[in-house]
């Protein structure tokens, strides 16, 4: 199948927006997702962006049965390891599933691992869901390594009240 891997551009944060929650629904986890497409066009289009996406797109000849010529992305953003230096996070990876087996995946990843590279990254980093077993085979048969077995890392989050108590103890200037 002919596709194109490119640079999001604001007007696809919409088509972003809908894979979101397409993804969100396929994780069982649809009521968590609380983002509107105007937040990914303030947040990814600034001037000092807080994230990068690239999306795969088809030929008008190719399109979904919803019409759609935007079938996949890919969210990263750039992080600091202190052991490391430069690396980056993967925060989605997603392609519509009648567009699934062509190599738009695998072209998504390997330009994110691309982009990272020009940046001088040193670690491409990302979660999946210790069910998803199809999307975890993916990325371990491209190399990846499983730390949750191998260094015993866990994964913690602060959000919501908890995030608020932790903001409101920070020492006053």
């Amino acid at each position: 199948m002919n596709f194109k891997i490119r640079a999001a551009k604001q007007d696809d944060c919409k088509d972003i927006s809908r894979m979101i929650m397409e993804l969100a629904e396929y994780e069982k986890m649809s009521d968590q997702v609380k983002i509107s497409y105007q937040e990914l066009e303030r947040d990814g289009f600034c001037p000092n962006p807080f994230f990068e996406c690239l999306v795969a797109e088809v030929p008008e000849e190719h399109t979904s049965e919803e019409g759609h010529t935007i079938v996949g992305y890919a969210l990263f953003f750039y992080t600091y390891s202190t052991w490391k230096g430069r690396s980056m996070h993967l925060e989605d990876l997603y392609v519509m599933p009648g567009f699934r087996g062509k190599g738009i995946g695998k072209d998504l990843m390997t330009k994110v691992a691309q982009v990272g590279k020009e940046k001088q990254c040193v670690r491409l980093n990302l979660m999946v869901l210790d069910w998803n077993t199809p999307s975890l085979d993916f990325y371990v048969a491209k190399g990846a390594q499983d730390l949750t077995a191998s260094e015993g890392w866990h994964f913690l989050r602060y959000d919501g009240q908890a995030l608020d108590k932790l903001a409101n103890e920070a020492p006053k200037d």
